[in-house]
């Protein structure tokens, strides 16, 4: 006779305690859907913010601003109150079914088979060995992630002087957590002509934090023995190469989603953003398995992943209720110098997605973009936004753009 795993049935499950999967799972239990249940790996619920230590969470879906570890304890005392079931420790191994979730945790191995899916796993960045740079293996090279968890929950120090690679919002929140370690962040390294942040992020990095920036560069070689030393620099415009002393470097951006859950259960997967293939709806491929924030966008603030979670609420609320599917939909596609859009599908009937507003990635800062959507060889809108598209941040289109599109027509094309 063999043995039968323990089995749970919620109502809802979302793998994920960041702010997307919160927020989703405090919206659908206000709403009275049933038994949410969350799931996160970590020994906390609250994602990123939670060894996010500095100020500047909760402006969109809060309208307030929150250090980000207050932002995390909001969110989990919100979803707690309205009667969310959250366990931590878990961890979701895969799939034992089309519908049913094999779950590993401090109380032993067990199942779950909810009505409704809700992936909220979130991106992570790459890390130096997949970036593919060469050199020495010595102590002192992180990504911002485990910088801060390093810092903030474990309060460990780090080194003296740090070369930070890449120029997002999340270098910059990787320089503030230098200077709290004590830890002086003397070079940004950026591969564009000007850091991919917002001009005031990169005005007061500048001049509050006093970090030097050098644009249209890459690290070529991380050198040292034990402990960093140096790192080697290309102009990739020169070819030109020099070599920076620190003892620390960190490795911030270039993100990829947390997408195992997704490729194990043959989810359909988009080629750009490399996260699930998802509607205005945020259903994926497999019916009753949604998916919300940066595993779709990677990556975008933590306001705008939450208010992922909380436009996601009706639609497994319709799931739920037996809303049919759509049957068809419409492929979008981007065209340089956009690598990705997201959602990637429109069908009849289904909502705006959330705000309102398509996302996109540049590979190139456009200062005014005259953004044209293209259909089955016409040209359907153009409009020139008064706003730059850049690369290293999300940049957001009105979806009124799309008026016009036929549901019945070919991919639509969406390019400057």
């Amino acid at each position: 006779m063999s043995y039968q795993l323990p089995l749970i049935t919620p109502d809802v499950l979302i793998i994920g305690g960041g702010p997307a999967g919160l927020t989703a799972a405090a919206e659908l239990a206000d709403r009275r859907a049933g038994h949410i249940l969350v799931v996160d790996r970590e020994h906390a619920a609250g994602g990123i913010p939670r060894h996010s230590d500095h100020t500047g969470y909760g402006l969109r879906d809060l309208r307030r601003v929150m250090s980000g570890p207050a932002y995390a304890r909001h969110l989990v005392d919100r979803a707690t109150r309205a009667g969310v079931e959250i366990r931590t420790k878990t961890m979701v191994t895969g799939w034992s079914d089309e519908h049913t979730l094999d779950v590993t945790s401090p109380d032993g191995r067990y199942r779950i088979r909810p009505r409704a899916t809700v992936l909220a796993t979130g991106a992570r960045e790459r890390p130096r060995t997949a970036r593919r740079i060469p050199g020495d293996r010595p102590h002192g090279v992180y990504t911002t992630g485990q910088l801060q968890n390093l810092v903030h929950l474990h309060h460990q120090p780090v080194g003296k002087q740090a070369v930070i690679v890449g120029g997002e919002l999340v270098s910059w929140s990787a320089a503030l957590t230098l200077r709290e370690a004590g830890c002086t962040p003397t070079l940004m390294v950026s591969q564009y002509p000007k850091p991919e942040s917002y001009g005031a992020f990169n005005a007061v990095g500048r001049t509050a934090l006093r970090v030097r920036v050098a644009t249209r560069s890459r690290v070529t070689q991380i050198i040292g023995k034990g402990r960093c030393q140096a790192v080697e620099i290309e102009h990739l415009d020169t070819g030109k190469r020099r070599t920076v002393a620190c003892d620390t470097v960190v490795f911030t951006g270039d993100w990829i989603p947390d997408h195992e859950l997704v490729r194990a259960a043959g989810i359909a997967l988009d080629e750009g953003t490399l996260g699930p293939l998802t509607d205005t709806a945020l259903r994926t491929s497999r019916p009753g398995v949604f998916a919300v924030g940066n595993m779709l966008h990677p990556v975008d603030t933590a306001d705008v992943a939450a208010l992922d979670g909380k436009h996601v609420a009706q639609q497994v609320i319709d799931h739920l209720h037996g809303r049919p599917r759509p049957a068809a939909g419409v492929r979008l596609t981007v065209g340089a110098p956009f690598r990705w859009v997201a959602p990637q599908l429109l069908r009849p009937d289904d909502p705006a997605p959330a705000r309102g507003r398509l996302l996109l990635w540049s590979d190139e800062f456009v200062r005014f973009p005259r953004v044209t959507v293209r259909q089955d060889g016409r040209v359907v809108n153009r409009r020139t936004l008064a706003w730059p598209a850049a690369p290293g941040r999300v940049f957001r289109v009105p979806f009124t753009l799309l008026e016009g599109i036929s549901p019945h027509g070919g991919p639509v094309h969406i390019s400057v």
